[in-house]
Protein backbone atom coordinates (compact mmCIF):
# COMPACT_ATOMS: atom_id res chain seq x y z
CA UNK A 1 0.00 0.00 0.00
CA UNK A 2 1.60 3.59 -0.77
CA UNK A 3 1.59 5.98 1.85
CA UNK A 4 -1.14 7.96 2.32
CA UNK A 5 -1.35 11.59 1.08
CA UNK A 6 -3.96 14.34 2.14
CA UNK A 7 -3.79 15.50 -1.50
CA UNK A 8 -4.04 19.05 -1.31
CA UNK A 9 -6.91 19.58 -4.24
CA UNK A 10 -10.30 20.49 -2.82
CA UNK A 11 -12.71 17.53 -3.27
CA UNK A 12 -16.37 18.42 -5.15
CA UNK A 13 -19.78 17.12 -3.41
CA UNK A 14 -19.83 14.42 -5.64
CA UNK A 15 -16.21 13.06 -4.22
CA UNK A 16 -17.38 14.24 -0.62
CA UNK A 17 -19.95 12.00 -0.61
CA UNK A 18 -18.56 9.19 -2.42
CA UNK A 19 -15.52 9.37 0.07
CA UNK A 20 -18.24 9.46 3.04
CA UNK A 21 -19.64 5.94 1.82
CA UNK A 22 -16.06 4.80 1.49
CA UNK A 23 -15.58 5.79 5.46
CA UNK A 24 -18.41 4.29 6.24
CA UNK A 25 -18.16 0.60 4.94
CA UNK A 26 -14.60 0.65 6.49
CA UNK A 27 -15.51 1.84 9.44
CA UNK A 28 -18.17 -1.47 9.49
CA UNK A 29 -15.71 -3.86 8.71
CA UNK A 30 -13.38 -2.49 11.30
CA UNK A 31 -16.03 -2.30 14.07
CA UNK A 32 -16.54 -6.31 12.92
CA UNK A 33 -12.68 -7.02 12.79
CA UNK A 34 -10.18 -3.99 15.05
CA UNK A 35 -7.58 -5.53 13.55
CA UNK A 36 -7.97 -5.71 10.29
CA UNK A 37 -4.80 -4.38 8.78
CA UNK A 38 -5.98 -3.14 5.35
CA UNK A 39 -9.18 -2.07 5.96
CA UNK A 40 -7.43 0.55 9.04
CA UNK A 41 -5.21 1.33 6.48
CA UNK A 42 -7.64 2.32 3.90
CA UNK A 43 -10.00 4.00 6.66
CA UNK A 44 -6.99 6.38 7.71
CA UNK A 45 -5.96 7.04 4.45
CA UNK A 46 -9.96 7.80 3.44
CA UNK A 47 -10.14 10.12 6.62
CA UNK A 48 -7.03 11.89 5.99
CA UNK A 49 -8.23 12.72 2.39
CA UNK A 50 -11.30 13.86 3.78
CA UNK A 51 -9.45 16.13 6.43
CA UNK A 52 -10.29 14.19 9.46
CA UNK A 53 -7.05 14.39 10.29
CA UNK A 54 -7.12 13.86 14.42
CA UNK A 55 -9.43 10.48 13.17
CA UNK A 56 -6.95 9.54 10.75
CA UNK A 57 -4.28 10.09 13.44
CA UNK A 58 -6.12 7.13 15.92
CA UNK A 59 -6.21 4.85 12.97
CA UNK A 60 -1.98 5.38 12.26
CA UNK A 61 -1.59 4.56 16.41
CA UNK A 62 -3.96 1.65 15.98
CA UNK A 63 -1.72 0.22 13.11
CA UNK A 64 1.44 1.33 14.38
CA UNK A 65 0.75 -0.95 17.66
CA UNK A 66 -0.66 -4.03 15.15
CA UNK A 67 2.67 -3.66 12.82
CA UNK A 68 5.52 -2.30 14.75
CA UNK A 69 7.92 -3.32 12.16
CA UNK A 70 6.18 -2.07 9.56
CA UNK A 71 8.01 0.99 7.81
CA UNK A 72 5.33 2.47 5.85
CA UNK A 73 2.80 2.74 8.99
CA UNK A 74 5.33 4.44 10.48
CA UNK A 75 5.79 6.72 7.42
CA UNK A 76 2.28 7.53 7.66
CA UNK A 77 2.02 7.73 11.27
CA UNK A 78 4.92 10.82 10.68
CA UNK A 79 2.24 12.38 8.06
CA UNK A 80 -0.67 12.22 10.54
CA UNK A 81 1.38 13.56 13.28
CA UNK A 82 2.91 16.27 10.91
CA UNK A 83 -0.91 17.14 9.67
CA UNK A 84 -1.68 17.52 13.58
CA UNK A 85 1.56 19.68 14.38
CA UNK A 86 2.47 16.90 17.14
CA UNK A 87 6.46 17.84 15.24
CA UNK A 88 8.10 15.71 17.86
CA UNK A 89 5.94 12.65 17.29
CA UNK A 90 6.56 12.96 13.10
CA UNK A 91 9.95 13.25 13.85
CA UNK A 92 10.31 10.22 15.59
CA UNK A 93 8.02 7.91 13.69
CA UNK A 94 10.01 9.33 10.66
CA UNK A 95 12.77 8.34 12.07
CA UNK A 96 11.44 4.68 12.99
CA UNK A 97 10.13 4.61 9.33
CA UNK A 98 13.63 5.41 8.10
CA UNK A 99 14.94 2.70 10.44
CA UNK A 100 12.59 -0.21 9.62
CA UNK A 101 13.45 0.49 5.94
CA UNK A 102 11.19 3.55 4.22
CA UNK A 103 13.38 4.71 1.35
CA UNK A 104 10.91 6.56 -1.05
CA UNK A 105 13.10 9.57 -0.46
CA UNK A 106 11.99 11.81 -3.57
CA UNK A 107 8.16 11.25 -2.10
CA UNK A 108 9.39 12.22 1.54
CA UNK A 109 10.88 15.60 0.03
CA UNK A 110 7.61 16.26 -1.59
CA UNK A 111 4.90 14.61 0.75
CA UNK A 112 2.44 17.19 1.28
CA UNK A 113 1.94 15.95 4.24
CA UNK A 114 5.18 16.48 5.84
CA UNK A 115 5.46 19.90 4.22
CA UNK A 116 4.89 21.85 7.77
CA UNK A 117 7.38 19.32 9.26
CA UNK A 118 10.00 20.07 6.42
CA UNK A 119 9.88 23.75 7.28
CA UNK A 120 11.27 23.04 10.78
CA UNK A 121 15.41 23.36 11.58
CA UNK A 122 15.35 19.96 13.55
CA UNK A 123 13.92 18.67 9.91
CA UNK A 124 17.90 18.79 9.20
CA UNK A 125 18.59 15.72 11.30
CA UNK A 126 16.39 13.77 8.70
CA UNK A 127 17.90 15.60 6.18
CA UNK A 128 21.17 13.93 7.32
CA UNK A 129 20.36 10.38 7.76
CA UNK A 130 18.60 10.16 4.06
CA UNK A 131 22.22 12.08 2.58
CA UNK A 132 24.32 8.99 4.91
CA UNK A 133 21.95 6.17 3.66
CA UNK A 134 22.00 7.37 0.06
CA UNK A 135 25.80 7.71 0.44
CA UNK A 136 25.99 4.51 1.71
CA UNK A 137 23.90 3.15 -0.52
CA UNK A 138 26.13 4.61 -3.74
CA UNK A 139 29.73 2.40 -2.08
Amino acid sequence: MPAKSSTNKKLSSAEQRELDTKIQFMEGLVRRDPDYVDALQLLGDHYTQRGRFSEGLHVDERLARLEPANPLVFYNLACSYSLTDEFDRAFFALNRAIELGYRDFKWLAKDPDLKKLRALPAFSEIKEIIQKLKTKNDE
